[in-house]
């Protein structure tokens, strides 16, 4: 994701995603390792920032809209889709973050 004030974004992404990143391999860069084979980067790109977008598997959608509420992070909530529930959050930058879950069976 690209940012404009690393700072700032580190912050928000601590939050959002519920812990403290695993590195800052350099300046302006930093990972959360959320998986084996998954992870989410933060660099600063002051030209491209606001214009990423990530999307992201969630296994409970209402626990995390929950927490998001808690964190003070907007969202307009859960939204269904034609095969899956979503959750949309954008960043200070205006990046776009969406969480899916499939539909309750």
């Amino acid at each position: 994701m690209t940012v404009t004030d690393p700072e700032t974004a580190v912050g928000w992404y601590t939050r959002l995603l519920g812990r403290d990143p695993d590195e800052r391999p350099m300046e302006g860069l930093t990972e959360w390792h959320l998986t084996s084979t998954f992870g989410v980067q933060v660099w600063k790109d002051t030209d491209r920032a606001g214009r990423s977008t990530m999307v992201v598997d969630e296994s409970d959608l209402d626990e995390l809209a929950d927490r998001l509420n808690r964190e003070g992070i907007d969202h307009p909530g859960i939204q269904g889709a034609t095969s899956s529930r979503v959750l949309t959050v954008t960043d200070p930058d205006g990046n776009t973050i969406v969480f899916t879950a499939p539909l309750p069976t």
